[in-house]
């Protein structure tokens, strides 16, 4: 918003408008409806109506297969310049040892019951499919960070789906050792992927970020595979104190603003003259953006509120429960330490967001609209399941559980349930004489 002096101002809100703050559908009904009729039709006709979309929105011309393999990828990758490879691989590394890290962290369980053991194993899905948008300019860090992340994870096949098929998109994805790529997009590629058509077998998990039109056929899709969330546009929420530097706070609030129109931004502050300040800074980098048009669209919705305490300030950022947060404060350590809700947490003036949307290790792919308060951002944990086993070697041993399932069955009106646990005291006597 513009000031009366035609300087660029952020539209005050108080703490208090931050309480039980409702956060906006990821998708509206509209849109929902219309990619529910284009899921259908692929599931219904598979490549005939995938064909058709394609071609309609100019992402494969006729004749054009619409689903590549390793050789093209690798005949990308091969085309890129030294610069752009050594780039993607750099970025692909980091994101792989990240991902390595929580699958190591990722253990399975081995417990002693009465009678027994009990525990769970850790089994990987089969079949991933990882969403990467391609619209005004290619974007492998999605590509890399959906598809590397599920390699790592243990999935045995891994589909990228892009919509055309930039040059740039299939080397990041021979990079990340992907086996074929989808080169369609929105809706009719999440069908695909989640159904299957010729020559593409479905997957179990599909993944990624996109436009409504992607986050609303995985709504529709949700039942018949898994998905990793419904995002919606790219939030972030700085907390700064007196001591950040005005410049970098504003550089990162438009870096998030540039994204979308719908982008959301918040500055949360301590210092009215620290605000006053990122707003002299807003708008005299902004317009040098060749993307200032996108970025104040969005900030004209941005909010700053300026709170008496650092402690206020993390109140609101966990109402919010935001999807990037920014702490640029005088112990930043320490402010994150009380923060619960945040897809991802930045902290302090070096951790900028671009570097973690750009591959510095943790994944970009997070909950937006309110949902880090149940919800985390991508990893291999999306493409991992913790199967449950129970052995039981002495029957006798285990009879205060086998009495408690007949009580419980009983309980429930479950006769078969008890019988079927009292024939386990039958066969423990049996065998004991």
């Amino acid at each position: 918003m513009t000031g009366s002096d035609g300087t660029f101002r952020l539209r005050r809100a108080s703490a208090e408008e931050f309480a039980g703050v409702q956060h906006a559908e990821p998708v509206d009904s509209a849109t929902l409806r219309a990619a529910g009729e284009i899921v259908e039709r692929v599931r219904t006709e598979g490549s005939a109506a995938v064909r058709e979309y394609a071609e309609r929105f100019g992402e494969r011309a006729p004749g054009e297969v619409l689903v590549l393999g390793r050789d093209a990828m690798h005949a990308a990758l091969d085309d890129v310049t030294a610069e752009e490879r050594g780039l993607l691989e750099r970025a692909a590394g980091r994101i792989k040892a990240f991902a390595r890290a929580q699958r190591e962290a990722v253990r399975e369980v081995d417990v002693a019951i009465p009678g027994g053991r009990a525990g769970h194993t850790v089994e990987c899905v089969e079949a991933a499919g990882c969403y990467a948008p391609a619209g005004r300019h290619p974007l492998p860090s999605s590509v890399l960070m959906t598809a590397v992340t599920a390699r790592v994870a243990g999935c045995a096949r891994v589909v990228v789906a892009s919509p055309g098929a930039h040059p740039t998109m299939l080397a990041a994805a021979a990079i990340a050792d992907a086996d074929e790529f989808l080169a369609v997009g929105g809706a009719h590629a999440i069908a695909a992927m989640a159904f299957g058509i010729e020559s593409l077998p479905a997957v179990d998990v599909v993944v990624g970020p996109g436009n409504r039109w992607v986050t609303a056929a995985k709504r529709v899709v949700s039942g018949a595979v898994g998905i990793d969330m419904l995002a919606g546009p790219s939030e972030v929420l700085v907390i700064a104190d007196e001591s950040a530097d005005a410049a970098l706070v504003a550089a990162d609030l438009l870096a998030q603003a540039e994204h979308d129109p719908d982008a959301r931004v918040v500055l949360v502050s301590t210092c009215e003259a620290l605000v006053l300040a990122v707003e002299e800074e807003v708008g005299r980098q902004g317009p040098a953006l060749a993307t200032w048009e996108t970025a104040s669209a969005s900030l004209r919705a941005a909010l700053c509120c300026v709170v008496g305490s650092i402690e206020e300030a993390c109140v609101v950022a966990d109402r919010v429960g935001t999807e990037h947060l920014q702490i640029v404060t005088r112990d930043a350590d320490e402010v994150a330490q009380r923060i619960r809700h945040a897809g991802a947490v930045f902290v302090g003036a070096g951790a900028g967001v671009v570097l973690g949307d750009f591959g510095a290790g943790p994944n970009h792919t997070l909950p937006t609209g309110g949902t880090a308060r149940y919800s985390a951002g991508l990893s291999v944990m999306h493409f991992l399941r913790m199967r449950t086993w129970l052995r039981m070697d002495d029957l006798a041993a285990a009879e205060p559980i086998v009495r408690d399932a007949m009580a419980l069955a009983a309980l429930e009106g479950l006769p078969a349930h008890g019988a079927a646990a009292a024939a386990r005291m039958t066969a423990a006597r049996r065998t004991a004489s």
